[in-house]
């Protein structure tokens, strides 16, 4: 049974946040997570992504790690920071790889670290991983 067969039995009623200024990586991601049966709630950047973690109470979270105004790194440790959400699955992505950037990612708390550009498989089984 491949990961995506694998993820079909519980993908339904899971949240999944994306959080990324470009348009083509968050389409791309909500393209891939809905055939799976998943509910994407995406935002373009972290002050956007706080209000739809109270509104929508994800299950995982993908960051980006360059955005404007609230970057990654930021928004990972306001969200684990927070009492209601601080056991959300936050995963940071990046077109970086470098041991710096994991590390930091690690240091705010992230749990998961993938990088651009991704594809269907890095996604699905950073979920498995970590939800559940």
């Amino acid at each position: 049974m491949s990961v995506a067969e694998e993820m079909e039995s519980s993908a339904p009623h899971l949240k999944v946040l994306v959080i990324d200024d470009s348009k083509t990586i968050r389409r791309t991601a909500e393209s891939i997570l809905s055939r799976q049966g998943y509910d994407v709630i995406t935002a373009v950047d972290g002050y956007e992504a706080l209000s739809r973690i109270a509104e929508h109470k994800p299950d995982i979270i993908f960051v980006d790690i360059l955005m404007p105004r609230l970057d990654g790194y930021q928004t990972c440790t306001l969200i684990k920071h927070n009492q209601r959400f601080k056991d959300t699955p936050v995963i940071m992505l990046s077109s970086k790889d470098g041991i710096f950037d994991r590390a930091k990612g690690r240091v705010v708390g992230s749990d998961h670290y993938i990088t651009k550009p991704f594809n269907q498989e890095d996604l699905l089984e950073a979920i498995r991983d970590h939800v559940q």
